[in-house]
């Protein structure tokens, strides 16, 4: 009777979690208003974002189709279900990074399972509710990661830019190095490094001339008629679908799963992580409420199980985009899905035009993005502020460049967590008490009488031990020590089991030791590793410094007669 009752609260549990996950109402607050602003965010993300898709499913090796339907269906599926109101989802420079050594390895195919897979991974950490663990990601990773991906982005199009052939392998920066060195040695197009320069100037003057102009749209439809007609020698997109693919299920089988276990894991990873930061970003530029990040994991896992089913790539909150969004003026989800359908009806209609574009004003798109995606005054201020955060955000930086996306984040977490626990423990301090709680007489007595009381400060843990044990065992000319613990904010078991051989010494050398006001949580952990029982008697810990005092100098006073 007892199961039967826990497997149907379970289940009540679980209806009412994913209820909690679920499209309602309030997504759509205040549309009666804000419809129109809603409408014209909506086409206007869906202009900025339609070079954006084509470059990144080229630079994928999935195809610009693949991009475009990406920003379609994955984009439609998150800016449903997701959990920010203003987010828009897509492909992006940071999942290409992580699929071309997918396709070089595996081939294109292989993607489609990995999408998918990784959606199941995402959507399950939505369930568990991990998405409030973004917190702990500190700001230098963060900054240090983004940095390091728009160094990727950038020489990634070195190749179209120079109207070379990308040589094959997995490592941009070098792919980027072998084809500088090919074009300057004139092998290279001078045609496309024309085209780039001038997408490049138009994405820099549009805006200036109004900010509201797209300006990376203009800039390829400007380059593609021109080099139309001219008849410029340029390679293009090429053919495109127009209409979506007929859904289909990847093809499976357990040796690519085991071999794609890593790649899964990876995307999965930099899928949760860039959509969560991205709507954290959100949060602050719109002012229409805070995102819900459990649901936002639920909507983009949702959205990269649909996307490879079409033949799309994995899809992110994209940061670009969503600011685009909110600064069009976007209020609810009614955006994101306005510019899906935008791009849908360019894949109706507008596909053989699309198809003329030239892969050099594509790469010169992405390059000029690359560069925007760096906030300089946000990294300046990391370096400035101090040599810790300089060094998280460099490591983050080179490791996200040189190695891998995912391993880079957990290097920076790891090179913050023990820049922190190093400047914790420089707050520790084992502090010799006058014990100012006393009249002066009786503190020169209590010296008299060889009591000595010390006070930690800070945290007792594994990283501030050795300070303790040290400057702890080398008093002299003492028979009694007071510890005094009420203003420790944080110990552990490697803390207290210090303090233990601590005491074990000192008594062992003659010496009594007092425990004075130790907080619940901390006196738990001393006696679950067995402090207390290292104490000449278990009931040397004291909440009140006089009754410690008191039994201090009595048991001098029974010390001193035994000893007559």
């Amino acid at each position: 009777m007892r199961e039967t009752f826990d497997a149907q609260v379970k289940a009540r549990l679980l209806v009412s979690q994913l209820a909690s996950l679920m499209p309602n109402r309030s997504d759509y607050a205040g549309l009666a208003s804000s419809w129109k602003t809603d409408v014209i965010a909506g086409v206007t993300v869906g202009v900025v974002a339609l070079p954006l898709a084509l470059a990144f499913g080229i630079t994928s090796g999935l195809g610009a189709d693949a991009g475009l339907v990406t920003a379609i269906v994955a984009g439609f599926v998150a800016g449903v279900f997701g959990g920010s109101n203003v987010q828009v989802s897509g492909p992006t420079g940071a999942m290409t990074v992580v699929l071309v050594p997918i396709v070089a390895r595996h081939g294109v195919d292989a993607v489609f399972a990995v999408g998918l897979l990784a959606g199941i991974v995402i959507l399950l950490a939505g369930l568990a509710g991990f998405g409030r663990y973004l917190a702990y990601i500190p700001w230098p990773v963060v900054e240090g990661f983004t940095l390091g991906i728009a160094v990727i982005i950038f020489l990634q199009q070195v190749p179209s830019a120079l109207g070379v052939q990308r040589p094959a392998g997995e490592n941009s920066a070098i792919v980027a190095g072998r084809s500088m060195v090919e074009g300057v040695a004139g092998r290279g197009s001078l045609t496309a490094v024309f085209v780039l320069v001038a997408v490049v100037a138009i994405m820099w003057l549009a805006p200036r001339l109004h900010p509201s102009i797209p300006s990376s749209l203009v800039a390829v439809a400007v380059v593609t008629v021109a080099s139309r007609v001219l008849d410029l020698e340029l390679s293009v997109i090429g053919e495109l679908p127009n209409s979506l693919p007929v859904p289909a299920l990847p093809s499976f089988s357990p040796r690519l799963i085991s071999d794609l276990f890593g790649a899964v894991l990876a995307v999965a990873a930099l899928g949760a992580l860039e959509s969560l930061l991205s709507a954290k970003v959100a949060d602050g530029m719109a002012g229409v409420g805070r995102h819900d990040p459990n649901r936002e994991l639920f909507g983009q896992g949702l959205a990269n199980i649909v996307s490879p089913l079409f033949g799309g790539m994995p899809a992110t909150g994209a940061i670009a985009r969503t600011a685009v969004n909110v600064k069009a003026g976007a209020r609810t989800r009614l955006s994101a899905i306005v510019h899906s359908l935008v791009l849908l009806g360019i894949v109706l209609v507008g596909s053989g035009l699309v198809a003329e574009i030239p892969l050099a004003a594509l790469a010169g798109v992405l390059m000029v993005t690359a560069v925007r995606m760096v906030e300089v005054h946000n990294v300046r201020s990391i370096i400035r502020a101090t040599r810790s955060d300089a060094l998280i955000l460099l490591v983050t930086a080179v490791v996200t460049i040189g190695l891998d996306l995912i391993l880079a984040v957990e290097v920076g977490m790891a090179v913050a967590a023990v820049l922190a626990l190093r400047q914790l423990a420089k707050t520790s301090a084992l502090i010799v008490d006058p014990l100012p709680l006393l009249d002066t007489e009786l503190a020169t007595s209590l010296r008299r009488d060889h009591i000595v009381s010390y006070r930690l400060d800070g945290a007792l843990f594994f990283g501030a031990v050795q300070r303790f044990l040290s400057e702890l065992t080398m008093v002299g000319d003492v028979e009694v020590i007071i510890l005094r613990l009420p203003d420790l904010r944080m110990m552990d078991a490697s803390g207290a089991q210090a303090l233990g051989q601590i005491i074990e010494e000192l008594e062992n050398r003659g010496v009594t030791v007092l425990i004075k006001g130790p907080k619940p949580e901390h006196l738990r952990i001393l006696y679950e590793v067995g402090v207390i029982d290292r104490l000449a008697d278990e009931k040397h810990v004291f909440q009140h410094l006089d009754d410690a005092v008191a039994h201090a100098r009595h048991h001098l006073r029974i010390a001193s007669s035994q000893k007559e």
